[in-house]
C-alpha cells in the first residue's frame, strides 16, 4: 500500500535536505519546498502523506500555512519543527490541529518515529473517509421506499408490522428488505443498523 509522500516546507534548504535524506534512508518518499506558498501552489488534498512544517518562514509562516490547510479542509498531519520555538507557539500550533511539534535539532529516529505515526494516522483517515464515502453512495441507491423500509426494519419493526404500515404486502416488504441488505453491503442487520446512524451522522 502506498504510505504517501512526506512534504517538507523550509526555507533553511540544508535543513530540507538533512530531514529528505534521513526519510529517504528508512525507504520514506519526499518533496521539498522552500517557501509554503510554493507547496500551497502544488499540493492537493487527495494526496496522501504527511507535512512536516518549519514554524518560522518569510511571507507565509508555518501556522499561517496550516491554517489555510484547515480553511481549504485538507486534513493533512502536520509535524511542526522550529528552532525558537516557545511554549505559546507549540500550543496555538497543537490547537489548530498539529500532531507533533519538535525543536532542533532534534534526533533522527525521533522524527522518523513521528513521521511513520503522522502516515499511518492519514493512511487510516482516508480509508475511514472511503468508506463513509461509498457507504453514502450505496444508500444514495437505494429508492425512497427502500430507504422507508430500512428506517423502520432499523427500528426494530417487524416485516408484518411495516406492510400494515406501509400498505403493502409481506412478501413486497421481504424483497425491499433483501434489496436494501444487498445495496447497502450489509450482511446481518446489526451490520445495517450501524450503516444507517453512520449515514445520518455523516
Amino acid at each position: 500500500m502506498d504510505s504517501g509522500t512526506v512534504f517538507i516546507v523550509d526555507d533553511e534548504e540544508a535543513v530540507r535536505d538533512s530531514i529528505a535524506m534521513l526519510l529517504r534512508s528508512v525507504g520514506l518518499r519526499t518533496q521539498l519546498f522552500a517557501e509554503a506558498t510554493s507547496f500551497l501552489r502544488q499540493y492537493r488534498g487527495e494526496l496522501a502523506g504527511c507535512l512536516v512544517l518549519d514554524v518560522r518562514m518569510p511571507r507565509m509562516s508555518g501556522l499561517e500555512l496550516q491554517q489555510e490547510l484547515n480553511r481549504r479542509g485538507w486534513t493533512l498531519p502536520v509535524i511542526f519543527i522550529t528552532g525558537h520555538g516557545d511554549v505559546p507557539m507549540a500550543v496555538e500550533a497543537m490547537r489548530a490541529g498539529a500532531l507533533d511539534f519538535l525543536q532542533k535539532p532534534f534526533k533522527d529516529d525521533d522524527l522518523i518515529r513521528r513521521v511513520q505515526k503522522a502516515l499511518d494516522q492519514d493512511a487510516r483517515e482516508r480509508a475511514a473517509l472511503a468508506g463513509r464515502d461509498q457507504l453514502r453512495q450505496n444508500f444514495e441507491e437505494l429508492t425512497a421506499r427502500e430507504r422507508e423500509v430500512a428506517r423502520r426494519i432499523v427500528a426494530g419493526q417487524a416485516n408484518k408490522a411495516v406492510a400494515l404500515d406501509l400498505g403493502l404486502s409481506e412478501r413486497t416488504v421481504e424483497l425491499h428488505r433483501a434489496h436494501v441488505m444487498q445495496k447497502m453491503e450489509a450482511r446481518n442487520l446489526a451490520q445495517l443498523v450501524q450503516m444507517l446512524l453512520q449515514v445520518d451522522s455523516a
